[in-house]
């Protein structure tokens, strides 16, 4: 999930959409409307801050588009459709990965869509996988799943606090703790793949069961680690590459198109691993380094 800030804009002086229309009222109009009409502050290049009202479409539709996905898996894990719900969290990944980056090509940033896409990846990816574990294999476990499954819901819910919070300071280059959308898509993978084997939850062993709500709990506390993954956002799609990078890419969606479960629940894994492996790898350069 990428959080979209507000834009700064060239002018000053409030723009012909920010004026009322003296033969249309805004007054009148929301008066007819059950809604307010939507008005945000932002900074302009001079300094000054000016108002604009409404919000942007396009980046909010993707947005929606994710928490859409978002909550059919939930619905579809509540109906024992276990797949749909895991494929759906997928879904949901690459909305949002999308908006942030049509919000920045069409200059379409704003402080509602930041605010409104943190909310959307709480559902997506903070109660959805969660609530897949849980009625997959994990809720046979009792309280200790259900433990499991809310403390990974929490987690997520910290890490997304602490990111809005941060995210003017933050290094953008590298991510604090486990994203949200990648911890989701490391617990869907793994349950999709736990499906192929056992599609209903009654099927899936003790030992299983375990074994999951272990790793919603250590996927969870992945978030709220201090450690560092990088988040991958220096990578430029635009630019050129060299063409062997293109057959690589190509090999690739070949290989999770045959076996889309377990490839995407090995490189998520590896994801995963990347952060503490490296911070351990650089702590112990530092100390060979002062020794």
């Amino acid at each position: 999930m990428q959080l979209r800030q507000a834009r700064y804009m060239n002018e000053e002086h409030p723009t012909a959409e920010e004026r009322p229309n003296p033969s249309l009222p805004t007054d009148g109009i929301e008066r007819l409307l059950p809604v307010d009409e939507h008005i945000e502050e932002e900074l302009a290049a001079s300094g000054h801050r000016v108002r604009r009202r409404g919000i942007f479409l396009l980046p909010n539709l993707l947005t929606t588009g994710a928490l859409f996905a978002g909550f059919y898996s939930i619905i579809s894990a509540i109906n024992g459709q276990f797949e749909a719900a895991a494929i759906a969290i997928f879904f949901a990944m690459v909305l949002d990965g999308l908006d942030g980056r049509v919000a920045r090509a069409v200059h379409a940033q704003s402080a509602f869509g930041a605010e409104y896409d943190s909310l959307c990846d709480m559902v997506s990816f903070g109660v959805a996988p969660a609530l897949l574990a849980f009625t997959w294999g994990v809720s046979q476990l009792g309280k200790v799943g259900l433990a499991a499954a809310f403390i990974y819901s929490a987690c997520a819910a910290l890490r997304l606090a602490r990111f809005n919070t941060q995210i003017a300071v933050a290094d953008k280059r590298y991510f604090t703790g486990l994203a949200s959308p990648a911890a989701a898509a490391l617990l869907s993978a793994w349950v999709w793949s736990g499906y192929e084997l056992f599609p209903a939850a009654a099927q899936v062993p003790r030992a299983l069961a375990w074994l999951t709500a272990l790793l919603t709990f250590m996927t969870g506390l992945a978030m709220v680690l201090r450690v560092r993954y990088h988040s991958f956002k220096q990578f430029d799609l635009g630019g050129r590459v060299p063409f062997v990078l293109l057959l690589v890419v190509v090999l690739a969606f070949f290989v999770i198109a045959l076996y889309p479960a377990r490839m995407l629940l090995l490189g998520f894994a590896l994801y995963a691993l990347s952060g503490p492996l490296i911070t351990l790898w650089r702590r112990r350069k530092q100390q060979m380094s002062d020794s």
